[in-house]
This record gives structure tokens, C-alpha cells and sequence, in this order.
């Protein structure tokens, strides 16, 4: 197998911890750079079906798996004699594998989450379950407009590499950048992770919009107002308030607030089209992972007083059966604050 020349690391073992389809398209971008990458799967059904196809026909079909990509679902197998792990399972499932792998890894792995999402206990991001439940003393996470989709195509994208140690983010920019994919480092661990899971909402909202046949100045207002409240949530919780002018932050915002591609997006439409949450659920086969957030941001939003209007009239839309024709115009009827806030060069003195 032939390295891509401008991978700068040696060839080296590398873990992709959670067989869906942003997982594949991690495990063929690092294969393809010339890395050994082992594919785990909890079941051994999926491992054998894509072994003998050649690809993952239930998450990544159409994309043949990299020579170097090997799928197991020994989970011991697939972490112990990597350095450098990615996990990539759902945000439900993922502190119950990190208590899994804990007893293979070491406090020298590099350990970066491509989950976006929040625990409930303790209102956790994933990096930090990474450090509070395995011993490795290197985590980080990536984050970004990364359509799994998009990715495994070669499509032109980027990424952001978020971790607290330089030289992690160096290593995991070696491995993963090619003539597509750029990926960019940030010290800013939470506000990169936190605007991952907080878009997450706003595509709810904004596929509200796409199904009310809103018009485009109407997606401007939202998704700058999303933004703003992104970022002043982020500033309460010790985030840095710049890390969502970049990739992590407006660009995956506004990747997921137009796609419809996007599972949020998605359940947005159906509620604008008159669905209840549970039957939106059951048309899309999963509850969008939004939903989660929002609850624990609502209440987080109210404990640190936060003004989120937005993750509000959607909270209130979902769960409390206010229609949206009345949220709307609570919306439009609330006094306009700053443009722009944290720095504002039109501010009058």
C-alpha cells in the first residue's frame, strides 16, 4: 500500500472505535495515508458482513473499505497495540465503552472523540468521559461540517482537531490530512466539542423553518442568531467565544442548519408539517440527537441564567405544546440586544 507523500508520520497503528458511517470514513482517510486501522464493531454480524463485501453495506455502502482498514469486534484487539484512537459510537453508548476499553489503553494513548453530543450525568462532554473513564492522560476531539457522506467521497472539507497537548494535535493532523481533507488544531477543547452538540439544535429549528417555506433572510436571521447564542452559552461554561467564528463553530453550523441531510434538520421539517416528536421519531427510525441536547441545555440555559431564546421557543414547541405560530411571535416580539457581542466596534460610549 502505497502512503499518501504528504503524510509526514511513520506508519503506525491507529484504533477507529465505533463502525458507523463517520467512523468508515475516518478508518479509509487513515488507510489510505498508510496506517494499519482496525475498525471496531460491537457486532460480529456487521464485522462479517463487510469483511465479506468489502465495505460497510449498513452505514458507508458504495465505498469500498481501504486494503488497510481491518474490521474486528474484538474491542481488546482493536485498542491495545494502538497509540492513536479514535472513538466514533453514539453519545448514548459512549461511557459505557469507555469503561469497556479502560483496562487496554494507557495514560499514554491519544484518545480523540469524533462523537458530538452531552452526557447527562454531570452535563459531560465526551472528551471528558475520555478523562474522567479511561487512564489516558491525552484526550482530545474533532469536530466540524463533516458529512460522513461527503467525506468518504473525497469531497474538498475540513476539520478541526482539538486537544490540550500540541504535539496530539500535530500527530492526529499527519495522519488525517490528504489533497481533501485540511484539519486544523485548536487548544480550545470544550468550546470545539460544545459547538458540535449545540448545532445540533439549531438545525432543529432551522428544518422548522425549511418546512414552513420560510425565505432565505429568515435562514440569516436564524442561523447568526444561533451563533450568537452558541457562543454566549459556551462563554458560561468556560469556552472561548472566537472558537465558533471558525469550523467548529459557524461552519458546522451552517452545514448542518441547511442540509437535509441532516437527521435534525430533518425532524424539524416533519414537526413543522404537523407531526408530534414521537411520530417525527418514528418516520426518521431514530430520535435526532438534538432532542437530548436540548433538554440538557434548556435546563442548563435556566440554572446559569443564559438567554438562549431560540434553544427556549423550541424547548416550548417540543415539549410543551405551544404551537409555533405563538413562539414566533414571542420570538419577533423580544427586544433586539447587541449585532454583535463580546466585541462590538459599534458600540456607543
Amino acid at each position: 500500500m502505497e502512503a499518501n507523500p504528504r503524510c509526514l508520520v511513520s506508519e503506525m497503528e491507529v484504533a477507529i472505535v465505533g463502525g458507523g458511517n463517520f467512523g468508515t470514513a475516518i478508518a479509509n482517510i487513515i488507510a489510505r495515508n498508510g496506517h494499519t486501522t482496525r475498525l471496531w464493531m460491537r457486532d460480529p454480524e456487521q464485522v462479517s458482513q463487510t469483511v465479506q463485501a468489502g465495505e460497510n453495506l449498513r452505514y458507508l455502502p458504495g465505498h469500498p473499505l481501504e486494503p488497510g482498514v481491518l474490521p474486528t469486534a474484538d474491542l481488546r484487539q482493536a485498542t491495545q497495540s494502538a497509540s492513536l484512537i479514535f472513538v466514533a459510537v453514539p453519545s448514548a453508548g459512549f461511557a459505557s465503552v469507555c469503561r469497556e476499553m479502560a483496562a487496554f489503553l494507557q495514560p499514554e494513548d491519544v484518545l480523540i472523540s469524533a462523537t458530538k453530543g452531552i452526557e447527562p450525568d454531570g452535563f459531560r462532554l465526551m472528551s471528558q468521559l475520555l478523562s474522567d473513564l479511561t487512564p489516558s492522560q491525552h484526550v482530545g476531539a474533532i469536530s466540524g461540517p463533516n458529512l460522513a457522506e461527503e467525506i468518504a467521497e473525497q469531497q474538498y472539507a475540513g476539520t478541526v482537531i482539538a486537544t490540550h497537548h500540541q504535539a496530539d494535535a500535530l500527530l492526529v493532523q499527519e495522519v488525517m490530512r490528504n489533497d481533501t481533507l485540511r484539519v486544523y488544531p485548536s487548544a480550545d477543547v470544550y468550546g470545539v466539542e460544545l459547538g458540535g452538540a449545540l448545532k445540533n439544535i439549531y438545525a432543529i429549528v432551522c428544518g422548522l423553518a425549511a418546512g414552513l417555506e420560510v425565505g432565505q433572510n429568515t435562514i440569516g436571521l436564524l442561523v447568526t442568531r444561533a451563533l450568537a447564542e452558541m457562543s454566549r452559552f459556551a462563554v458560561s461554561m468556560g469556552g472561548n467565544p472566537f472558537t465558533f467564528l471558525g469550523l467548529a463553530g459557524v461552519g458546522d453550523l451552517l452545514v448542518t442548519c441547511t442540509s437535509p441531510l441532516s437527521r435534525n434538520h430533518q425532524l424539524g421539517t416533519c414537526i413543522a408539517k404537523g407531526m408530534s416528536l414521537d411520530e417525527a421519531a418514528d418516520s426518521l427510525g431514530k430520535l435526532a440527537e438534538g432532542v437530548n441536547t436540548l433538554r440538557l441545555v434548556h435546563a442548563k440555559s435556566r440554572e446559569l441564567d443564559v438567554y438562549m431564546p431560540l434553544v427556549d421557543g423550541l424547548y416550548s414547541i417540543l415539549f410543551e405544546q405551544r404551537s409555533i405560530t405563538e413562539v414566533i411571535s414571542a420570538l419577533m416580539g423580544n427586544s433586539e440586544g447587541a449585532d454583535v457581542e463580546f466585541v462590538d466596534p459599534s458600540r456607543w460610549q
